[in-house]
């Protein structure tokens, strides 16, 4: 399949998800920003992954991406935010999501399992209470938070612009 294909809107994947259900897949919901891919994403969906079948990565549409992250963000818009993310081997579908956190979307596809990344706890995920109503099992997955969008962003902008230098910032 085609990395563009990938990228489906919500009424296409509740039926996508429910043959494979059928065929006895897990399906399992991981989702983010995806503002700067980086290697602690790639990470946290190839963990999201093996918990299950079918992998299905929500981004953040760029309307809830400012929202959450701020003035000047997202650097990049949701459609190629989402494309960056279908490339990556280990993802099945790619939705944009409007809203804050994932409870509707949780309610809609249902999943067998709700990955979130190791900057969460099972008492701070957003979704827990509705994961626990709807029977979906929370998995914090991935390695520890030592990777951030917000980190990389410091490190391109360097000590240069802290100085006033002019040459770039040589990172190895």
């Amino acid at each position: 399949m085609k990395t563009r294909e990938k990228i489906v809107p919500l009424s296409a994947l509740r039926g996508m998800l429910d043959a494979a259900r059928t065929r006895g897949k897990r399906v399992v919901l991981a989702n983010g920003i995806f503002d700067l891919l980086h290697v602690g994403h790639v990470r946290y969906l190839e963990a999201a992954k093996a918990e299950g079948d079918v992998l299905v990565v929500a981004v953040n549409s760029d309307s809830s991406a400012r929202q959450l992250k701020g003035p000047g963000r997202p650097v990049m818009d949701e459609r190629g935010r989402a494309e960056l993310v279908a490339a990556l081997n280990a993802v099945h579908s790619v939705v944009i999501f409007p809203e804050l956190n994932v409870e509707s979307l949780l309610e809609a596809l249902r999943p067998n399992v709700h990955a979130k990344g190791t900057d969460y706890t099972a008492d701070t995920v957003p979704e827990r209470e509705t994961a626990a109503r709807l029977g979906i099992r929370v998995a914090i997955v991935g390695d520890p938070k030592d990777h951030s969008t917000r980190s990389l962003f410091a490190g391109l902008r360097g000590p240069s612009e802290a100085s006033g230098a002019t040459e770039p910032s040589r990172h190895k």
